[in-house]
């Protein structure tokens, strides 16, 4: 008990440090793990467990919100492999030159050792991306899928290294893996049943594990994959967004012994780190290949430049592929601790890069320019915001009252700003118009301006930092209609004021209040 409490009080102690430096606390729980191990403390059992069990909850997630179109979409496909192509090669030749410029510390490398380690870091983080997208609220934005979509396409690839590593193939009885299908719709129809309390939490939690990790490990594939490929097969359930919501405080924690557990990987010397900080130049050279590939597809700079961004961190599953390397003696065994500490400083960079969008935006300015808009993408053309003269970002239960409210109470053309292009549908037979857009796109904001009609926007976003951003935004190109924003604390409500909404309702106080004025109308007849 003492060793779990020594855990407990360092990773609490180390994310408060790094919340207070205005840092995710996943940077935190980074440096906890290398302050445990450079202490010496005993190993906690069961951390790794908690941390397997951690990321098959993520992947289960994403599966729930994933529309497997996605991933055979040519920019997706065509971006990911690639990427992995032209990142290992470059990387590979990057490594070599730093043989021959004599960097100590890298003992040993063989051309197939280089070609392991370029391997190894050319995979984003799934777990750090998720939570950069889950932060945001912006999963489902445009280029939220376009970066789950490479994020899956990546899964696939590692599991196919590591069959042809292990030198087996899956067991045959993986073939039986397509029963699932029907299984799925007998499990939709179970689910329908449970309600939204605890059996609906235990239901996900069952079959991410069962059928999803522990069924797909028998046949001798990655169990989280098996997670991922679950919640695919129950997406689009009614309530699979309430399933994701209740899934997240679980997931959440335990994937704080994930990173703790990159950074127990051990203590690195100077050398070590010295290596791994150059190392860390291919991050950059990572984020700007998703980036330039994705141009090929003719989709815009603001898009490009946040899948870059949010992608430019290595992978856990980079110490998997080392390791391996390591077992076939390419690469010396101190490779391990070097790529271990590369991860986890891409991870903080990685944090410290997305914190805010407007890193994206400076980024997107140093991209090629955008196409003639007769040949972008057709997800990125410009928006048709003609005859509207209100705005409601994020088409939400809040969003959707407040667009209702204004359509009905006070006879406003109201437009919907939805990055879920499978709203859409449902908004239009409830009688609402709306749009599938990213609230956070520049071009946006110039079309806003550019069309003095709109006098409203009200911001119903569930992300604050995204809804601050987009205050900046409207603010500097001196929009002067008025702006509505939503908080769910006091201290967001200051915060939103400050950066210039006009109006903000904190959400549980204007239904209360809301409320009260039912109770207190009468009823009719």
């Amino acid at each position: 008990m003492e060793v779990a409490a020594t855990y407990l009080v360092a990773a609490f102690a180390c994310a408060l440090a790094a919340v207070y430096l205005r840092l995710p606390p996943l940077v935190g729980f980074l440096v906890a793990g290398f302050v445990l191990a450079a202490l010496d403390v005993p190993y906690l059992e069961g951390i790794d467990l908690a941390a397997d069990l951690g990321v098959t909850l993520l992947l289960f997630g994403i599966g729930l919100k994933l529309d497997v179109r996605t991933l055979l979409r040519r920019e997706v496909l065509f971006t990911s492999v690639a990427h992995m192509v032209i990142f290992t090669v470059l990387g590979a030749g990057f490594v070599k030159l730093l043989l021959l410029l004599g960097l100590p510390g890298l003992g040993s490398v063989t051309g197939g050792g280089a070609l392991a380690i370029a391997f190894a870091l050319s995979f984003s983080s799934t777990v750090v991306v998720i939570k950069v997208l889950e932060e945001r609220g912006e999963s489902q934005a445009f280029y939220g899928r376009l970066a789950v979509g490479i994020l899956v396409i990546q899964d696939i690839a590692a599991v196919v290294f590591l069959a042809a590593s292990e030198g087996h193939l899956p067991s045959v009885w993986a073939l039986s893996l397509v029963l699932l299908w029907p299984l799925s719709l007998l499990l939709r129809r179970v689910w329908s049943h449970l309600g939204h309390g605890e059996m609906q939490a235990l239901f996900g939690l069952l079959i991410a594990f069962v059928p999803g990790y522990a069924l797909f490990e028998l046949v001798g594939l990655k169990g989280d994959l098996g997670a991922l490929v679950m919640g695919m097969l129950l997406a689009h359930h009614r309530a699979a967004s309430d399933l994701g919501r209740q899934l997240t405080n679980i997931k959440d924690l335990l994937l704080v012994g994930f990173f703790l557990e990159i950074g127990l990987a051990g203590v690195p010397s100077l050398v070590d780190l010295a290596v791994a900080g150059v190392l860390l130049v291919l991050a950059f050279v990572q984020g700007w290949g998703y980036a330039l590939l994705l141009r090929l597809s003719q989709i815009t700079r603001h898009t490009t430049s946040r899948v870059g961004l949010a992608m430019a961190q290595f992978s856990e599953f980079g110490l998997i592929v080392t390791a391996v390397a390591v077992e076939m003696g390419l690469v010396e065994e101190r490779w391990l601790t070097i790529i271990a500490v590369a991860v986890a400083a891409s991870f903080v960079l990685s944090a410290a890069a997305n914190r805010t969008e407007s890193h994206a935006d400076r980024l997107s300015l140093l991209l090629p320019p955008d196409p003639p808009v007769d040949r972008l993408h057709p997800e990125c053309r410009p928006l048709a915001l003609e005859g509207a003269d209100a705005l409601v970002l994020g088409m939400g239960r809040v969003g959707q009252g407040a667009a209702h409210q204004l359509l009905d109470e006070h006879r406003l053309h109201v437009l919907g700003v939805e990055q879920n292009p499978d709203k859409l549908l449902a908004l239009a037979k409830d009688g609402l118009k709306a749009i599938e857009a990213d609230a956070s796109d520049i071009t946006l904001w110039d079309g806003v301006v550019d069309h003095p009609r709109i006098q409203l926007v009200v911001i119903a976003l569930p992300s604050h930092e995204v809804a601050l951003d987009i205050l900046g935004q409207l603010r500097q190109r001196d929009y002067t209609g008025r702006i509505a924003a939503v908080a769910r604390y006091p201290e967001h409500e200051t915060e939103l004021r400050a950066a210039g909404a006009d109006v903000v309702t904190q959400i549980y106080g204007g239904a209360g209040a809301q409320l009260a004025d039912d109770a207190c109308t009468p009823s009719p007849g």
